[in-house]
C-alpha cells in the first residue's frame, strides 16, 4: 500500500489523466485504442477532446477539428461543413467511428459519426 501511495505522489498530473483516460476507453464495447488503428480501417475509439479548432473555408465552409487522447495516442477528428457540434467541449468524452487516415504526418477521422459517452 505504501508503494502505491508513493506512486501516486511521484506520478505527474500527465500521466494520472491519461491513465484515467486509458481505463475510461478501454472500458467502452467495441472500441480500440488509439495506439492500435491502422490507416484506411474503419474503426470505433473512445477518447477525451484535448483541442478543438475551427477552420475558415472559402464562401463560408468551415470545418471543426477536435483532437482526443485516449491515454494511449491522439486523433484528430474533422467534420467539414460544420461550424459547431452541440455538446462538443473540452473534456468531452466522445465515441467516434470511421475511416483512418493520415494527413501531415497526423492520424485523422474525416466526418465520424459520433456519440458521447
Amino acid at each position: 500500500m505504501f508503494g502505491r501511495l508513493l506512486h501516486r505522489f511521484a506520478e505527474s498530473d500527465e500521466d494520472r489523466l491519461a491513465n484515467e483516460v486509458r481505463a475510461w476507453a478501454d472500458s467502452m464495447p467495441e472500441t480500440i485504442r488509439i495506439s492500435d488503428v491502422r490507416e484506411r480501417a474503419r474503426v470505433r475509439l473512445a477518447g477525451v477532446v484535448r483541442r478543438i479548432t475551427l477552420h475558415p473555408g472559402p464562401e463560408g465552409a468551415e470545418s471543426l477539428s477536435a483532437v482526443l487522447s485516449d491515454g494511449t495516442g491522439e486523433i484528430v477528428a474533422r467534420w467539414t461543413g460544420r461550424g459547431e457540434i452541440g455538446g462538443l467541449r473540452l473534456g468531452s468524452r466522445v465515441l467516434l467511428e470511421g475511416v483512418v487516415a493520415r494527413e501531415r504526418g497526423r492520424l485523422q477521422i474525416v466526418n465520424p459519426s459520433y456519440e458521447f459517452a
